[in-house]
């Protein structure tokens, strides 16, 4: 028999998963967009600013991939 406390880590665990399947999703977006400026042969300034502007993006995915599974681990511990 569930309790209302495994529900809720339960939720935990999933919600976990789901922000960290946002984040692995934002990660491939940015290989993929480095990728797709690499075989462009873009000269130096360009490629600067394709990398410019897929760090932050990059590095909002790893945060967001880390709290995702720190939740789903928290989730699991306390479940």
């Amino acid at each position: 028999m569930e309790t209302s406390q495994s529900k809720i880590f339960d939720l935990v665990i999933w919600t976990g998963a789901a922000i960290s399947l946002l984040g692995l999703l934002g990660l491939a977006w940015c290989i993929l967009t480095v990728a797709r400026a690499k075989r462009a042969n873009l000269d130096d300034a360009a490629m600067r600013e394709v990398l410019r502007k897929a760090l932050p993006l990059n590095m909002g995915a790893l945060f967001l991939s880390v709290i995702g599974l720190m939740a789903v681990v928290v989730g699991i511990f306390l479940a």
